[in-house]
């Protein structure tokens, strides 16, 4: 049986750098983008090494086509670096849920908070859900407690977009990520969460 195999696809950008360059003319920039002026190959050759650099064809299309006289590496380096941040912009929001428990360990919250906060930092939105087994449901308070300190640690990052409700033995509630760190909406209900504990006697089960 004969095997087929797709070609791969490369989608890395490549570029003509120093005597691999065709072009005998040349649109020459410097490392901060400056034009320096239309020279020849030779002459731009000659500058680029003057400086210890290479000399890159980013442009090769132009007429004439351009060059920048540039570290190479750092070059590349600093394009990846573009890419990646222009990819992390277009990625779609999603949302993540992190489960709690009631009477989890700080050691454990910790875990997932620090879990969360990967979520948020990664531009991601972050659904709590605290699960109560069995008679656990009788004492909401803990799991109201356990969301408070949560979204306390996280309101550096985030806000709370959909407030905390009971959906049978869940209690849930949904945060979002916050670039400008205000946290007033986190702090917000963390106050009224607070307030209406007051109201339900501390009784572990």
């Amino acid at each position: 049986m004969i095997k087929r195999y797709k070609p791969r696809v490369d989608n890395r950008k490549f570029y003509r750098v120093n005597e691999r360059i065709f072009a005998l003319q040349l649109r020459v920039l410097d490392a901060e983008g400056k034009q320096i002026g239309v020279l020849s190959k030779f002459e731009a050759l000659q500058t680029a090494r003057s400086q210890g650099l290479d000399l890159v064809e980013v442009a090769p299309m132009a007429k004439p086509p351009v060059a920048k006289i540039v570290d190479f590496k750092k070059f590349l380096y600093q394009e990846e670096k573009k890419k990646r941040e222009e990819k992390k912009k277009a990625k779609v929001s999603e949302t993540k849920e992190v489960r709690l428990g009631p009477f989890m360990s700080e050691n454990d919250l910790g875990v997932m908070v620090k879990r969360a906060r990967e979520f948020l930092e990664n531009g991601d939105k972050v659904r709590f859900v605290v699960f109560f087994a069995g008679r656990q449901i009788t004492h909401p308070e803990f799991g109201h407690r356990v969301l408070d300190k949560a979204i306390s640690d996280l309101s550096d990052i985030s806000k709370v977009e959909r407030e905390r409700h009971l959906e049978g033995k869940k209690l849930i509630t949904l945060v979002t990520p916050d670039k400008k760190g205000s946290g007033k909406a986190a702090q917000s209900e963390n106050q009224n969460a607070q307030e209406e504990n007051k109201e339900i006697s501390i009784e572990k089960v």
